[in-house]
């Protein structure tokens, strides 16, 4: 505790990374992405029982739980800590800049805003574009995130952790070559043409 004429000192997470100057420039995603510092991601899922209250956790433990999918992954969540820290530690070595910030930029960048949905009417299928909330918009392209870096190690002598970490640079820069770019250009065509 600080005492009084002391300055409180800032949560850091992992110790490293301030969420002080953190920005969302996207007002529609703003209120979805929770910035709360924390030090180590792991909420114990209590918002687990409770609609929307997901939109309550740590933007950054929401992709250490999108990393813990499928396979070897599944329910261990302290090798997906230990894969973003690493990623986070490698983002900061390439750019010098705050990797939540630029985790940030990326799901502002990949989020889909346009999606495709089938109608049935009277025995016919429509293929009907429709605008994405922005709780679908940010699972989604977490997912992409975490996809992305999965696929880019399958069979190949990549760790995951820089896999990740070139996902989330590429991304914040709406680079081609990210997956979660090429998920939402690709997205976003299809709704185009349902329109």
């Amino acid at each position: 505790m600080a005492k009084a004429g002391e300055a409180a000192v800032p949560l850091l997470l992992f110790g490293e990374y301030s969420f002080e100057d953190v920005e969302v420039r996207d007002n529609s995603l703003a209120p979805y992405i929770s910035l709360k510092p924390i030090y180590l991601p792991w909420s114990g899922g209590r918002h687990e029982h409770t609609r929307f209250r997901k939109a309550e956790v740590n933007i950054v433990e929401r992709l250490v739980n999108k990393l813990m999918r499928h396979g070897k992954m599944g329910g261990k969540k302290t090798k997906g800590i230990n894969i973003l820290r690493t990623a986070f530690r490698v983002v900061h070595l390439e750019t010098e800049e705050n990797p939540i910030q630029l985790l940030i930029r990326a799901i502002e960048n990949s989020a889909p805003s346009e999606d495709v949905t089938t109608i049935s009417y009277g025995g016919a299928r429509y293929h009907v574009s429709v605008d994405v909330a922005p709780q679908r918009r940010i699972d989604v392209v977490l997912k992409h995130l975490a996809d992305g870096a999965r696929r880019a190690v399958h069979r190949k002598p990549l760790p995951i952790e820089e896999a990740l970490a070139r996902e989330i640079v590429s991304a914040s820069r709406s680079d081609s070559s990210s997956y979660a770019i090429k998920k939402r250009i690709e997205i976003e065509r299809i709704a185009i043409s349902a329109r």
